[in-house]
């Protein structure tokens, strides 16, 4: 079996190659969807709304991929790396700038979502009471979420909230991939080092992401592989039929 419980990560190494994380982990060399990445084009992104409640989300079938993670994370900035627009998402540098979700059409097939930031310590406690009722609601009643990307900050150790809500996500059963952000600031040792920590305490708590990447906005790591993932769990596109009939076009011409 491809599973590997985090009981076993002592032996667990992840390596960098280019821009794509491998984990070698007693003979599981990439995780699968690696061998089938398909390269996504952004061609398209339109801002389609945002929302502070489930009721006021756009509406539509388009599956949905939500990222979310603690403020000052670098979510913005990875959202504009990611539809290769620089001004797509406003960054900041104060946290807690993101109030609402805000809601992006993706080459008129998928919806990426920028959930508000969680863990800003000057947010009154109403806002976080808000922050909560609302993400909360999206997503465990959100119809079309294929998938939630957590991001945590690279520089960091294991931090209690991004902790605990990955805990939350896999009690609710939702399916989470987690984000490693920031990774040009640190040397790979380092990087290594704070990421295995987090997935560490992820297993002996019980929790297993679907994946894990490592990101940069700076420098475009782990872009095409996140994309690719994504591209991968879309419904594939219906093929074009070509025309069954005798094309005569030919004989009107000359």
């Amino acid at each position: 079996s491809s599973h590997l419980g985090f009981e076993s990560l002592s032996a667990c190494h992840f390596f960098f190659s280019g821009v794509r994380w491998f984990r070698l982990c007693c003979g599981l060399v990439t995780p699968g969807w690696c061998g089938h990445l398909v390269r996504m084009k952004i061609e398209m992104v339109r801002p389609i709304g945002s929302a502070m409640a489930l009721e006021e989300c756009p509406a539509g079938a388009r599956p949905e991929f939500a990222f979310v993670g603690r403020s000052n994370v670098g979510k913005s900035s990875l959202i504009n790396l990611l539809t290769g627009r620089s001004g797509m998402a406003q960054t900041s540098g104060k946290p807690g700038k993101t109030r609402r979700m805000h809601f992006y059409l993706i080459n008129g097939d998928w919806h990426l979502v920028d959930l508000p930031g969680y863990g800003y310590a000057r947010v009154s406690k109403a806002e976080q009471g808000l922050f909560n009722e609302c993400v909360s609601a999206y997503l465990s009643g959100r119809e079309g979420l294929l998938q939630v990307f957590l991001l945590v900050d690279s520089q960091l150790p294991p931090q209690d909230g991004d902790l605990g809500f990955a805990h939350w996500l896999q009690e609710c059963g939702l399916p989470f991939s987690v984000v490693f952000t920031k990774s040009d600031k640190l040397s790979g040792r380092r990087l290594e080092g704070n990421a295995e920590a987090f997935l560490q305490a992820l297993g002996e708590a019980g929790i297993e992401p679907v994946e894990r990447f490592a990101c940069s906005a700076k420098t475009g790591r782990g872009r095409g592989e996140l994309l690719a993932f994504i591209g991968g769990m879309l419904p594939a596109k219906p093929k074009k039929k070509r025309s069954s009939g005798v094309q005569l076009g030919w004989m009107k011409r000359g």
